[in-house]
């Protein structure tokens, strides 16, 4: 019997509730165009990130089948993945409450990217508003 491992795409040895700016896509399960269908329930937990201490909702773009925000972090308790971990289940909760009824709303995992410069948040904001579908962002160049 073969094990699947995920393949882990956070920094080795990055404090993750360290200060700064986080750069998140989180996708729907399937990749259904589900997204829109409960964008009211998605957004509201959106904005409850601003109740966190510590935390901030920069920038978003609520696409048809996945979610692009980057979240500021400024002494916050917990690290990166906790608040992901509490939007996602709550968010899928209220879905199901309104008659979502597959096993799992999102997908497991998320990709995040830390914004290292005022350039990078820029492009990155950018990026979110104008085609997140069609374009591939080159992190590595907001640094050169």
């Amino acid at each position: 019997m073969q094990t699947k491992y995920r393949k882990n795409i956070r920094l080795k040895k990055y404090d993750y509730s360290a200060n700064g700016y986080y750069f998140v896509t989180i996708c729907c399960s399937c990749r259904a165009k589900l997204c829109q269908k409960y964008q009211e329930i998605i957004e509201k937990n959106l904005h409850n990130f601003n109740k966190c201490e510590g935390v901030g909702l920069d920038y978003y773009k609520l696409m048809p089948n996945h979610l692009h925000f980057i979240l500021v972090l400024e002494e916050a308790k917990l690290p990166l993945c906790r608040y992901i971990q509490d939007f996602k289940s709550k968010t899928t909760l209220r879905i199901k409450k309104n008659g979502f009824i597959g096993k799992r709303f999102w997908q497991p995992n998320y990709y995040e990217h830390v914004i290292r410069c005022e350039r990078a948040l820029a492009k990155i904001r950018e990026y979110i508003e104008n085609n997140p579908e069609k374009e591939r962002i080159d992190f590595e160049n907001f640094y050169k």
